[in-house]
């Protein structure tokens, strides 16, 4: 079988399997694990799949820029924000993560809502000027224009500062096994600091999202409240979520 040949059907059987396992791929159609392996390297280096310990998963979509990501999911993104939105009570300080569907959640708040949203998204900031009864605290650093969101040590110094009732995170990739990824080293780190000193981590899981990996994982599932998914998303992809104790929330 020639090389391009393999990599198509590596890529199909990731395609209809959700992932790969090496040995036994291998196995079945009488190639070395060392081919395969090869073969699932040089497609990881092209950005097609992400290659974790025995073989692949999909790589994610949202590894994209932010105008890219913004024509993904685009009718899924405003419903999870809406029911991101209806888990603030008044009073509450939350912190509203970077990306496309946390700048959706931050125009779903009610005009009438008095809480105090706390961010690192400019754009999440600015939709926020006209909610009159919405105290704002932006938190300033390197801006890292793949999120928009600052960074850095100044950010993480701010962070540290800042105890909040819901952290709604965005993240690039969510796997059952494993866990919550994204595609920047310093971003996860960001995101774990900022989870660390919430009471609860709800994620804003738009559908290109499920069953994909991203290089660096955030947090480990088990430090995850809750997650809103849309309202057509299969029972299979949210059940091994159910069954850790992870609510699911679909919108």
């Amino acid at each position: 079988m020639l090389t391009r040949q393999r990599k198509e059907l590596l890529l199909a059987r990731l395609h209809q399997d959700g992932q790969i396992v090496a040995k036994s791929l291998s196995e079945e159609l009488g190639l070395s694990e060392d081919t395969i392996r090869r073969d699932l390297r040089e497609l990881a280096s092209e950005g097609l799949l992400k290659r974790v310990h025995g073989g692949a998963l999909p790589a994610s979509p949202a590894l994209g820029t932010f105008a890219e990501r913004q024509r993904i999911s685009s009718d899924a993104k405003p419903a999870i924000a809406r029911a991101a939105a209806a888990m603030i009570e008044p009073g509450q300080v939350v912190f509203i993560d970077g990306g496309t569907t946390a700048v959706q959640l931050a125009r779903a708040l009610p005009p009438e809502l008095r809480c105090t949203v706390v961010t690192h998204s400019p754009s999440v900031a600015v939709e926020l000027v006209e909610h009159a009864h919405v105290e704002v605290i932006l938190i300033g650093g390197r801006l890292f224009k793949h999120s928009i969101v600052a960074m850095g040590p100044s950010a993480l110094e701010a962070i540290a500062q800042i105890r909040t009732d819901i952290y709604f995170m965005g993240a690039c990739s969510l796997h059952p096994q494993s866990g919550v990824s994204t595609g920047d080293f310093d971003e996860a780190g960001i995101k774990r600091a900022i989870s660390g000193m919430a009471q609860r981590t709800v994620l804003l899981a738009s559908p290109e999202k499920l069953d994909t990996a991203s290089p660096y994982q955030i947090v480990p599932l088990a430090q995850l409240s809750a997650i809103i998914v849309n309202r057509d998303t299969p029972d299979e992809l949210v059940a091994p979520y159910r069954g850790m104790g992870i609510g699911v929330t679909r919108a």
